[in-house]
């Protein structure tokens, strides 16, 4: 490259910089807002970005400018939408905290599978969309399971290096996601808890049953 493309490439790059500067997060998240919609909608081939610029009334040149393409687009939705939606779950105890996991998680599964069904095949065609994908709906949600495993053997609940408890977030993620298709209903907030207590608390060892967590010991 020389020296004069050089100083027209930075020329653009400062003057793309600056457009991009003017969209305001409020004006970013419609967008976001849109490439979901239309991902859970349609599916991730439905998503253009004419669609997107019709929908958050915009012109095309504006989400270009400052995305490029439509993976980069949907890529930045999913990341500005990550939320741990486990954040804040501490019942004092493992099976508490499952139990509390498995009514919380039926009330945004639907979407979240939703999401992760449009972007099945693209996410095996760009890295970018993988990782966006793993970071924005499963990483923080394995961290927090892992904060509950972690909370529950410094309590002595459970021995460290329980043989079961990296298989937790697997079992309850896959529940969630099995469900629609094996029996063509939603993991809701009744059958997650169900599983918890018919599955993930005996392997685990921790077999008292939700009428009697909790309970004063009887007097001797």
């Amino acid at each position: 490259m020389t020296p004069r493309e050089r100083v027209h490439d930075e020329l653009c790059e400062q003057v793309a910089a600056s457009r991009r500067s003017k969209i305001t997060p409020e004006r970013e998240q419609e967008f976001y807002d849109a490439v979901l919609d239309q991902l859970r909608a349609c599916g991730y081939e439905a998503v253009t970005m004419e669609g997107v610029a019709a929908r958050t009334r915009c012109s095309k040149s504006t989400l270009y400018r400052q995305w490029k393409t439509k993976p980069q687009l949907v890529a930045a939705a999913l990341r500005a939408n990550r939320c741990v939606r486990f954040a804040g779950i501490d019942t004092g105890s493992l099976a508490g905290d499952l139990r509390e996991a498995a009514r919380a998680a039926s009330s945004w599964a639907v979407r979240d599978t939703m999401i992760e069904q449009a972007l099945s095949h693209a996410v095996l065609q760009d890295e970018d969309l993988q990782y966006a994908l793993r970071e924005a709906l499963v990483e923080p949600e394995v961290a927090a399971i892992d904060g509950f495993v972690r909370r529950a053997v410094g309590r002595g609940e459970i021995a460290e290096g329980h043989p079961a408890a990296e298989f937790l977030t697997v079992q309850l993620f896959g529940v969630l996601r099995a469900r629609p298709l094996v029996e063509g209903k939603d993991a809701d907030a009744a059958y997650l808890t169900r599983f918890v207590e018919a599955v993930l608390l005996p392997v685990l060892g921790l077999v008292e049953s939700p009428a009697t967590a909790g309970a004063p010991a009887a007097a001797d």
